[in-house]
């Protein structure tokens, strides 16, 4: 056991299994005491099962740390209110927030339900209001505070996933901001794109959009063919390789990085950058379409990638 942590409380939403057990474990391996939250539902976030939460806070405990289970639906105010009431009440203190509870209804967008699109949202970008709300409030109140966020590379681009790309993007764009309100407080907030071969990465068949790709049929980020063999218990990609950094950013080490997200996994750390202004025109005259159809593709239209096929007559 470690003391990097020493004396703090942590909770970590969807920890019952892959990516978020190793972030508890290795939390309460630094001394953290950690409330184990996972409704113990599928990978599209349907049923629940209680031993998921249970065995990983037994596996703490048989390694001399301290950890409470909570079964609780991260989509729920009131479920996430008590998780924090509940490491209040238990441990007496509330230090960490990991968001990290997700679930995953790939479709294409034209054939997407209301349903599909509803419940990812909810799970990832709901979440964030249910779970961090009174956990901010206890850290504004106390001057002190971690919070990280589970965001995906798939924000970047990807395929059949547009209402998962909107929701990981969304949590990039929620940290920023409530890295930009809490800091004065002295909380960070930061963001993870977990290369990991978890349960919800096995249920993503990248094999197709990959092939589609190769025959030129499909255009996809680069960062797809890095991680085509992200699969369910994948060592190189193993959830262990993304926890160190999870909690590297809950320790004293991480106080002044604030805001930002990171790639993580398979022996790498990226710092993302910062959306930049790429190339700009100017005009001291209203916008014409004739002024734009000559400028812009000529200008703005250059080196863009993706391009989308021409146009059916």
């Amino acid at each position: 056991m470690g003391d990097l942590l020493n004396g703090q409380v942590a909770i970590v939403t969807g920890a019952g299994r892959g990516m978020g057990r190793a972030h508890a474990l290795a939390l309460a391996a630094e001394g953290a005491r950690v409330v184990v939250n996972d409704l113990g539902g599928s990978v599209t976030g349907e049923g629940g099962d209680a031993s998921a939460a249970d065995e990983v806070v037994a596996e703490i405990k048989a390694a001399g740390g301290d950890a409470v289970a909570n079964y609780g639906n991260v989509t729920s105010v009131t479920d996430g209110n008590a998780m924090v009431e509940q490491a209040m009440d238990v441990f007496g203190r509330l230090d960490i927030v990991v968001n990290n509870a997700g679930n995953i209804r790939n479709q294409l967008f034209v054939k997407m339900t209301e349903e599909e699109w509803d419940s990812v949202i909810a799970v990832h970008v709901k979440a964030l209001y249910a779970v961090t709300r009174q956990a901010a409030q206890v850290f504004a109140r106390q001057g002190s505070g971690r919070i990280v966020n589970t965001a995906s590379e798939a924000g970047l681009g990807g395929y059949a996933a547009s209402n998962y790309a909107a929701a990981k993007e969304g949590i990039v764009g929620f940290t920023r901001t409530l890295a930009l309100e809490l800091g004065p407080y002295g909380v960070t907030t930061n963001a993870i794109r977990p290369r990991a071969g978890t349960r919800m990465a096995g249920a993503v068949d990248m094999k197709k959009a990959l092939d589609l790709a190769r025959e030129g049929k499909l255009p996809l980020p680069e960062f797809m063919f890095e991680i085509e063999d992200m699969m369910e218990g994948s060592e190189t990609f193993s959830p262990d390789q993304v926890a160190p950094l999870v909690v590297f950013l809950c320790t004293d080490a991480a106080a002044n990085i604030n805001g930002r997200d990171f790639i993580v996994g398979g022996g790498e750390i990226t710092l993302v950058s910062l959306p930049t202004k790429e190339r700009s025109v100017f005009s001291d005259r209203p916008w014409t379409q004739e002024h734009l159809q000559a400028l812009l593709p000529k200008t703005l239209g250059k080196g863009l990638i993706n391009p989308a096929a021409p146009r059916k007559s």
